[in-house]
Formats: structure tokens, C-alpha cells, sequence
């Protein structure tokens, strides 16, 4: 939940006299049709089940919490600011017209009341909340701590989610996926390249990885000396070379680096399938 103080002030100023339901006077009704999404909306990702659920709640009971509308360029004409999963779930429901408060917002106002609404539900993932951010600081041109001033969060928060944003897409994709936390994600930029954090990201995933042993593994590749329990201590780097091998040759390959030089041992389980392997390696005409 945000603390008061930060966006709370701005949903009391346009839903005057409650947190979340606006003074019954100020309710209308307003065709869906013209209304239009928020374009300064964060959340990018929907959970189909939980958008069922709520349209079966709509068609049962209809919308309990009026949508928050801003009138559009043209009369007649409206922006959704609060409410894009409700509004989903009327059309779904086949719903003519909702139940509506209508302000005037500025485009920060919409951002920032799309925003507070959903981190006031726990609705964005890491990545939406720092596209977020990001937007209040570009368009903005607010400061990490401004930012954090509204959103009722303390400045170092603010910055880190904001790195996550640095990430390469393999790892924000494993990110949105579920497949490693936020924990994991702010433990790999501490990694200095792409190719180290890309290396790193199959190592946490194909040993499942605890963000503690990501942190240590970490700690161990920047130089920082510490005995660590895992099955592996490959390198990120030379685990996204065998990875690139292994796609080439269709083999599993295992790559030893020292500072002299190293070794690659490539493995076979058939004399058919050595046979192919000496093909791609020797034969001019099909090269790797």
C-alpha cells in the first residue's frame, strides 16, 4: 500500500471526501464506446483469469467502483485515467455504459493516477512500474526523489527499479515471465556486460538458483573471494559460449578456459552422430 502523501493527494482531489469511491453526486453514466484507454497507462500485462473473474462479477452485480474520465480533444469525447481492467471487463460483459467520474487531468495527473491505482493493487510488475517511473522522469523531467516524493516511496527504491530497465530483454523476458524474481534481476546488475548477466541467467535457470547463491555467484565473478556450494562455478561468459556451441553442433559441449588457454571437449553418443560432427568440422563446403 503507498503511503499518504504521495498520489493519495491527487485521487482525494479529484474523488473529494473518500480514498477510493467518489461523492455520489459526481457519478454519471457514459457510453463505453466513447471512451478511450489511457495512453500514460503502465500496466502493459492483463491476467486473462483474473480479467474472467471480474467480468463475471460485472455481469452479475455490474461496476461497483465508478471509472475516473477525463474529457478528450473533442466533445462528446472522454480518456480513461483510473479504471482500464473495469472498462475491460464491461466490454467484455457487453455493457453499453458505466458508472464515471469526470475530471479534468493533466497528462502527469493521468499517468500518475494510473500509476497509484495499480501500485495501490500490486497490479505492475517490477518492469511496468519502472517504465512508470521512467515516463515521470522523462516527460516530467522530475528528479529519482520527486518521484518517490509522489509515489510514496523512499529514493533508493525508486533508482533501483529504475536500473532494472538496463537489463538486456533475455533477462527482463524471465523477469515478466516469473521464471526469476526481481531479487534475481537487481543481483545480475551488479554484473558488468550483457553477455555476463545473459550467462548468468541460464546458470540461475537451469540450476534453480536462490538469490542468495545468484548474489554470491556474483560476488565471486567481480572478484570478491567466497567458497560457494553450487554444481557448477562456470562463468557466465563461458556458459553463453557453450550454450552458442551447443545450438551449432546440436551436442552437448564443455568449454575449460586458463590463462594459457583452455580445452573444448565435444561429446558424441553415436558413431552416426560423430560421423555429422567430423562433417561440419572438416568439410569445407558445409562450415559451422
Amino acid at each position: 500500500m503507498v503511503k499518504r502523501g504521495g498520489l493519495g493527494r491527487g485521487l482525494d482531489a479529484l474523488i473529494p471526501g473518500s480514498d477510493v469511491f467518489p461523492a455520489e453526486g459526481n457519478i454519471t453514466f457514459v457510453e463505453i464506446i466513447k471512451i478511450s484507454p489511457n495512453p500514460r497507462q503502465p500496466r502493459r500485462i492483463f491476467n486473462p483469469e483474473e480479467l474472467i473473474e471480474l467480468t463475471a462479477s460485472v455481469v452479475e452485480y455490474g461496476v461497483l467502483q465508478p471509472l475516473i474520465i477525463s474529457p478528450g480533444k473533442n466533445a462528446g469525447e472522454y480518456i480513461l485515467v483510473a479504471g482500464e481492467r473495469r472498462l475491460q471487463a464491461s466490454r467484455l460483459a457487453g455493457l453499453v455504459s458505466v458508472p464515471v467520474v469526470i475530471r479534468e487531468t493533466t497528462d502527469m495527473e493521468q499517468l500518475e493516477l494510473a500509476l497509484i491505482e495499480n501500485l495501490q493493487r500490486s497490479d505492475l510488475n517490477s518492469l511496468e512500474e519502472a517504465e512508470a517511473y521512467q515516463q515521470l522522469a522523462i516527460e516530467f523531467n522530475l528528479s529519482h526523489d520527486a518521484i518517490a516524493k509522489k509515489v510514496g516511496k523512499n529514493r533508493v527504491t525508486v533508482s533501483n527499479t529504475l536500473r532494472l530497465l538496463k537489463l538486456p530483454d533475455n533477462v527482463k523476458n524471465a523477469l515478466i515471465e516469473n521464471r526469476i524474481s526481481e531479487g534475481h534481476a537487481r543481483a545480475l546488475l551488479a554484473l558488468s556486460t550483457p553477455e555476463a548477466q545473459t550467462g548468468l541467467l541460464k546458470i540461475i535457470l537451469q540450476q534453480d538458483l536462490s538469490v542468495r547463491q545468484t548474489e554470491e555467484l556474483v560476488q565471486k565473478y567481480n572478484g570478491k573471494r567466497k567458497e560457494i556450494n553450487l554444481k557448477s562455478t562456470t562463468s557466465p561468459e563461458v556458459a553463453d559460449l557453450e550454450e552458442r556451441l551447443r545450438a551449432s553442433l546440436g551436442t552437448k559441449v564443455a568449454l575449460r578456459q586458463s590463462k594459457k588457454g583452455g580445452s573444448l571437449t565435444i561429446y558424441y553418443y553415436s558413431s552416426e552422430e560423430l560421423e555429422l560432427l567430423l562433417g561440419r568440422l572438416i568439410d569445407e563446403k558445409n562450415p559451422l
